[in-house]
């Protein structure tokens, strides 16, 4: 059974940062595209960033390019999310999820698993 579990949300000002992680169990993990996503209400969810297997990849919506930060740890499973100069307008709740058969990994679409969430709320 795969699992993916997010951590590191709350409640940060803005300028703060926040570290998210998520841990992956049941799954090959070195094997699967990495992304995180984040839907606010009313919104539709949309990529925040997102790491490729093997090379690693990285992409970054233009919203967060240059705060924002994707790693991964293949020898823990988990994939993390460095946040950075946070903004009222990064409050979200932040999903990550997992792509193997997919190409560009730039679609909710292409993405197999998805873990429960975690909200994060930057406060002006």
């Amino acid at each position: 059974q795969v699992q993916l579990v997010e951590s590191g949300g709350g409640l940060v000002q803005a300028g703060g940062s926040l570290r998210l992680s998520c841990a992956a169990s049941g799954l090959s993990f070195s094997s699967y595209a990495m992304g995180w996503f984040r839907q606010a209400p009313g919104k539709e969810r949309e990529l925040v960033a997102r790491v490729t297997r093997g090379v690693g990849s990285r992409y970054y919506a233009d919203s967060v390019k240059g705060r924002f930060t994707i790693s991964r740890d293949n020898a823990k499973n988990t994939v993390y999310l460095q946040m950075n100069s946070q903004k009222p307008e990064d409050t979200a709740v932040y999903y990550c999820a997992a792509a193997q058969g997919g190409s560009y990994y730039l679609d909710k679409y292409e993405y197999d698993y998805w873990g429960q969430g975690t909200q994060v709320t930057v406060s002006s």
